[in-house]
């Protein structure tokens, strides 16, 4: 099983939620369909936040009712607080996740709100939701704010994480300046308090270092790595963020390097067409 790697696809959401122009929800359901058919086991299609932060994912419930749903595919929608959790429930998403920030200057940035204060507001969610609750942890190597983030308080996080429920945490390098002896760093500090098979790697890849920053998760024993089909992404409250890693990209690399991923490259480059002819 460890020489496997699982690509968790989040284009649908992380990727298109920056895009400032609207993209037709036929388009969103379109792509969301020819991934579908990839091999992919999880697919982040859907955001339950405010329209008024997030315009682009106001139509989050239309997508997730408009999809053809592929056997064994968790589709995947984010979700803030209590509300968002109403909408995925009702809109059937498979799994939902929480979001908090390693750094303080990010979480008041990004929830306005301090770290604690973001993570309480989960407990909610975290009793009520029916289905698996993922976490996610950003600026886990720089903050836009605050500058580099000690391993130790992303470590801090992630335990507090797990601890409410979350079945998976992934490790967000936000702003994707990361080097791979920050990486390696604040893997060997998360490590401490939970096992590599419970983690992802999540790598923006705007100085071009995610995928040795991939390499050195690997080889703490990550298995799982969120990208976006066509590199698309950015992060709204994080001032320089470029794209995700893509999961071209990333697929081509893990499978060179002898991990299986089972998923089929010429589906997801015709995904990745769709996704920058999105873009305008």
């Amino acid at each position: 099983m460890r020489n496997t790697v699982e690509i968790f696809e989040v284009g649908p959401r992380d990727g298109l939620q920056n895009e400032k122009a609207q993209i037709a929800t036929s388009d969103k359901i379109a792509l969301v369909d020819t991934l579908s058919s990839a091999g992919f086991k999880r697919i982040e299609v859907a955001s339950f936040v405010s329209p008024k932060w997030v315009p682009q994912m106001a139509d989050s419930a239309d997508v997730l009712a408009g999809i053809n749903r592929a056997d064994r595919v968790s589709y995947a929608a984010l979700t803030p607080n209590m509300r968002g959790l109403e909408g995925a429930i009702l809109a059937k998403a498979d799994e939902v996740a929480v979001f908090a920030s390693a750094s303080e200057g990010f979480s008041k940035a990004n929830v306005n709100a301090t770290i604690e204060e973001s993570i309480t507001r989960f407990v909610p969610i975290m009793e009520a939701a029916p289905m698996p609750v993922r976490g996610y942890v950003s600026c886990v190597a720089d903050c836009p704010f605050d500058g580099p983030t000690d391993p130790a308080d992303v470590a801090r996080v992630v335990e507090k994480l797990f601890a409410m429920g979350c079945y998976e945490v992934s490790l967000g390098d936000t702003i994707g300046q990361a080097e791979p002896e920050q990486i390696d760093a604040m893997l060997n500090a998360v490590l401490e308090v939970c096992d590599a098979r419970k983690l992802a790697g999540h790598f923006h890849d705007t100085s071009g270092r995610a995928l040795q920053n991939i390499d050195v998760a690997l080889l703490h024993g990550v298995r799982v790595f969120d990208a976006a089909v066509g590199g698309l992404g950015g992060c709204p409250y994080a001032p320089g963020a470029a794209g995700n890693v893509a999961t071209e990209a990333v697929l081509a690399h893990v499978e060179d390097a002898g991990y299986a991923t089972g998923l089929d490259a010429k589906i997801i480059a015709r995904a990745g067409q769709m996704a920058q002819a999105m873009r305008g």
